[in-house]
């Protein structure tokens, strides 16, 4: 009797047999059919592609709830199809067939099954029957001795450790703890991604953190303990509600090779008990599972393969190895049974050694590892014995290498080679498809990662900051840690500049570990190599401090305990490489990477950091010229201001110089102040047209013209004309100058006099002690214009308590939007200065002058203040 049904329709497209699958299963599991909701979406995909990717027609998916099971119709629109009969016993053919394949898998796998047809529609329907249990029994299997079931520690620890919707941990039990040695209260409302040790790839979306969304996952992932240590577990996530609606995911977890706890058991087809596909051909497990469809990511398929794999020939490890482009060598991919970690992305020659055993490309049978050691280098220490391998290749093309492992001798023979081989072939080209749009997905991510790259490089100008980019651009996206090593010049040996990890707390652990041995050689040769220093290094000190704990060795001295030893060495125990960082030629230093302790770099990523070491050392050259060229400019421009200012009885004077941007012009503003002879002083402030060399070059004739022709007994009027005639002799190099020039007498009745010529500069002003301002002087022509110059010079008297405020146009032409401070905002800023000294009207004027205005100053400001305090009376 149907008691419930649901129907859906998918057009002729390839995604539609994803959009089935997902129809099928979540209607399945909404009736309680748990138990048949794999082999019911298994063979659902192969019907709907048959329909929309075959037949080239639409698809009509009708699902029929019963008391006993389910009956799933698959109709298409292309009846003329040549379709076996069910009563017919005859051979559907070899599985590699593209045609019949999802009849082949109906009779492998549905209890009863069939096929009919009408003028319009062909229907294909079948029908999974719930397994019989006892009541309270959900899953059964036989009882067996004592020798054959699965192998445990001696008290097995399930690690409960629940996420929240955010992906932060919010459980975490004591077997946790004892697993990872995390207290809860270490953890609680951490991301569960800051502890898992899951492949970081540019570009693609497999993680954890994608894991965690699905409404169920099992697999094989590692988890970073306290120690640094990377623990392989066996997970089992199931995303559940509460009652409020509110979603999280719950993780149990054991350690790898006890994974048997929480594995569900493989599904074996059930037999034709007298059903309408009755007589069809019996079918490998693994051969139905190869013949399902893949799931739509490499690293899941990878996986399950080497997982079936094993389970087929009852094997006690498994891997899977993909060939590099020049198909010279294959990176480990996945592995079950083996430290996954310390094998992720390994790499190993595909000729290995003389004759077919020594090659990968051809089929490979080793019945004693111990008689041959080193044959197959993945397995050196795992305790393996014999193994089975096979080449995955597509058009005549390797492309990788399956393997099956166990730990005792002489268990493979030529006919576990020869199902190996035919689940190979089976799967190869699945396995290049997912390869190829991994590849893909790498590219454009590695992509926008070096267009990213490249813009926060070219975004700065400071090397600190540049070698502080390269490390934080790497980390943790390429690697776990990362070094960079810097060279001033050919002379000079590599210098440790920069040092990052992703945990924070090992970075002074690891930058006194590099410290400590001999940098990389700084070889052009472009390309990553290894270097096997800090392994090596980082072994020795954990050694070295292990023993001393243990009393073996000399008392313990150094500061650090042997836990942070211990984290360091593990963080450094991996693959390391070097990149030289090659610009204009010249090696400037080396960007090392590196991986934790059996953690390998996989090609693609190599060959990313390859990219980003290459923009990095044009970015870090770049920011050293710069900054070379920035002390160059600021030598100079502290070349033409006077080095100090001389004491002047009875005058107090303040000078404040700011030089506008960000140091890599010289600037045409300068002041001086210097005696003439015994009681007289000349002091001066100027600004030359312009920045740069053209604009030094002035400024410098300026500065030591008006001294050596003061000196020389010149008056102002004279010393101005005849600077005025050494600017015009300079050509098409002159710049126009605006300059204030004075000479300075101290008189003994505490006054000053003055005489100045101002010569198109802004106007001095004097502030009296009353608190008016006026100014000090009249308007001449400017500098480096005309030739005939006739200029005049005017006396001005200081009385006690005044003061006399020299400025250059940056504080006058000080804006904000429309809105420029000018001769009258500066008036109004002095007026308020009365009872000030000098160095305190200057600050009080530069305050202002900053505060008009947001922005920071576009051009170079020079304040000079001269006050006369008056005579000191006891």
């Amino acid at each position: 009797m149907i008691t419930a049904r649901a129907a859906a329709s998918f057009e002729p497209v390839s995604r539609s047999v994803a959009t089935a699958r997902s129809f099928v299963r979540d209607t399945l599991q909404g009736w309680g059919f748990a138990d048949i909701v794999d082999d019911a979406v298994v063979l659902t995909s192969e019907l709907v592609t048959n329909a929309v990717v075959h037949a080239g027609t639409s698809a009509d998916v009708l699902c029929l709830r019963a008391e006993d099971g389910v009956r799933i119709e698959v109709a298409d629109r292309y009846p003329e199809r040549e379709i076996p009969l069910q009563s017919s016993p005859v051979n559907m053919g070899s599985p590699d067939r593209e045609g019949g394949r999802g009849l082949q898998l109906c009779a492998a796998m549905a209890g009863r099954w069939g096929v009919e047809y009408t003028p319009t529609h062909k229907q294909v329907w079948f029908q999974l029957d719930l397994p019989d249990r006892p009541v309270g029994t959900r899953t059964a299997g036989p009882s067996l001795p004592a020798d054959l079931l699965p192998l445990a520690d001696g008290r097995v620890r399930v690690a409960v450790v629940q996420i929240d919707r955010a992906g932060a941990i919010n459980a975490w039990n004591e077997d946790a703890e004892e697993l990872f040695g995390y207290a809860a209260d270490q953890v609680i409302g951490k991301p569960l991604t800051d502890l898992a040790a899951w492949p970081h790839t540019p570009g693609t979306s497999t993680g954890v953190a994608e894991a965690l969304q699905l409404s169920r996952w099992e697999g094989s992932y590692g988890i970073r303990g306290a120690n640094g240590r990377v623990t392989p577990v066996y997970a089992s996530h199931l995303r559940v509600r509460d009652a409020a609606g509110e979603p999280s995911t719950v993780c149990l977890l054991v350690r790898d090779h006890e994974r048997a706890v929480l594995q569900t058991p493989n599904r074996v087809p059930t037999g034709d008990s007298g059903g309408s596909g009755e007589g069809g051909q019996a079918t490998d497990p693994f051969e139905v599972f190869i013949g399902s469809p893949a799931p739509d990511d490499l690293d899941g398929l990878l996986q399950r393969t080497v997982e079936r794999a094993r389970d087929m020939l009852d094997g006690d490890s498994a891997f899977l190895l993909l060939a590099t482009d020049d198909e010279t060598e294959l990176e480990v991919r996945a592995s079950t049974g083996l430290p996954s970690a310390r094998q992720r992305f390994a790499r190993v020659p595909v000729e290995a050694g003389p004759g077919r055993y020594g090659s990968a490309r051809m089929p490979a049978v080793h019945d004693d590892l111990a008689a041959v050691p080193g044959a197959v280098p993945l397995l050196n220490g795992t305790g393996m014995r014999s193994v089975v391998t096979v080449p995955l290749k597509v058009e005549g093309r390797l492309t990788g290498s399956l393997g099956v492992a166990a730990e005792a001798a002489s268990r493979y023979s030529n006919e576990e080679a020869l199902r190996l081989q035919f689940a190979a072939d089976r799967i190869a080209l699945a396995v290049e498809s997912a390869r190829l749009g991994e590849l893909e997905r790498l590219r454009r991510g590695s992509l926008s990662f070096l267009v990213e790259a490249s813009d926060l490089l070219a975004g700065t100008l400071d090397r600190d900051q540049t070698l502080a980019l390269m490390a934080q651009m790497t980390i943790p996206t390429l690697a776990t840690w990362c070094a960079v090593y810097t060279i001033a010049d050919q002379a000079s040996d590599p210098y440790l500049s920069y040092v990052l990890h992703e945990d924070e707390d090992l970075i002074d652990g690891l930058k006194a570990l590099l410290s400590k041995i001999p940098p990389p050689e700084p070889i052009p040769t472009p390309g990553a190599r290894v270097w096997t220093a800090p392994a090596e290094a980082g072994h020795r000190a954990a050694l070295h401090t292990s023993m001393r704990s243990l009393g073996l060795g000399e008392p313990a001295t150094v500061s650090s305990g042997i836990g942070t030893t211990l984290a360091t060495a593990s963080a450094v125990g991996g693959e390391t490489v070097v990149l030289p960082l090659v610009a204009r030629n010249r090696v400037i230093g080396m960007l090392t990477l590196g991986k934790p302790t059996d953690e390998h770099f996989r090609q693609e990523i190599l060959e990313l950091a390859e990219d980003l070491s290459r923009r990095a050392a044009l970015a870090l050259d770049n920011a050293r010229l710069y900054s070379e060229r920035v002390a160059i400019s600021q030598s100079l421009q502290r070349s033409l201001l006077p080095p100090e200012l001389p004491d002047i009885d009875g005058v107090e004077v303040e000078v404040i110089y700011r030089a506008a941007g960000e140091g890599n012009e010289v600037g045409g503003d300068f002041y001086d102040l210097f005696p003439i002879r015994d009681g007289a002083y000349g002091f001066a402030i100027g600004d030359v047209c312009g920045t740069g060399p053209e604009a030094a070059a002035v400024t410098g004739l300026a500065r030591h013209a008006l001294r050596l022709l003061a000196r020389e007994g010149y008056g102002g009027p004279a010393v101005l004309e005849r600077l005025n005639s050494a600017i015009i002799d300079e050509g098409a190099r002159s710049r126009f100058l605006t300059l204030l020039y004075g000479e300075l007498w101290p008189q003994e009745d505490g006054s000053a006099v003055l005489k100045v010529v101002c010569a198109g500069h802004p106007l001095p002003l004097r502030l009296r002690q009353d608190g008016t301002v006026e100014p000090a002087a009249e308007p001449q022509p400017l500098l480096g214009v005309m030739e005939d110059l006739e200029l005049y010079e005017q006396t001005v008297t200081l009385d006690p308590g005044d003061v006399l405020l020299c400025v250059t146009d940056g504080v006058t032409e000080r804006r904000e939007g429309t809105r420029m401070l000018g001769d009258d905002g500066l008036t109004e800023v002095l007026t308020t200065c009365t009872g000030l000294t000098a160095g305190a009207v200057a600050a009080r004027v530069m305050r202002a002058v900053e505060r008009f205005a947001s922005d920071a100053p576009s051009d170079d400001m020079a304040i000079l203040a001269m006050r006369v305090p008056g005579l000191q009376r006891d």
